[in-house]
């Protein structure tokens, strides 16, 4: 039986229990599946960004939310009992590489 996502939390201390839990793959792999371009990665907001933004994953929680949600989501249909959140980079000095850095709380809470 599989539970909807939203409950799966709930679950977890009876998984824990009887077995090992299962947690997500990578991200950044499963990202560059999608073969987005410069203009994907800025999306409507920052469409006039003054630097290129492509390869900065963390800010497609903002720009692409459904293509993060897809690949949480197919990591959940594979039997994932906990998923991780896509912000690796999302850090203030991670995102200065990108001038991004007023961005990376945002990104955290996306």
């Amino acid at each position: 039986m599989t539970l909807p996502i939203y409950t799966r939390a709930q679950a977890l201390p009876a998984i824990l229990s009887q077995r090992i839990a299962i947690l997500d793959g990578a991200m950044g792999t499963m990202i560059q599946r999608f073969k987005l371009g410069e203009a994907q990665y800025r999306g409507e907001r920052f469409k006039d960004f003054h630097k290129d933004v492509k390869g900065n994953n963390e800010l497609l929680s903002l720009t692409q939310p459904q293509v993060i949600q897809d690949i949480h989501e197919g990591y959940l249909a594979a039997g994932a009992d906990l998923i991780e959140t896509n912000t690796f980079g999302a850090t203030t000095i991670a995102q200065e590489d990108y001038d991004m850095a007023h961005l990376a709380r945002e990104m955290n809470l996306a």
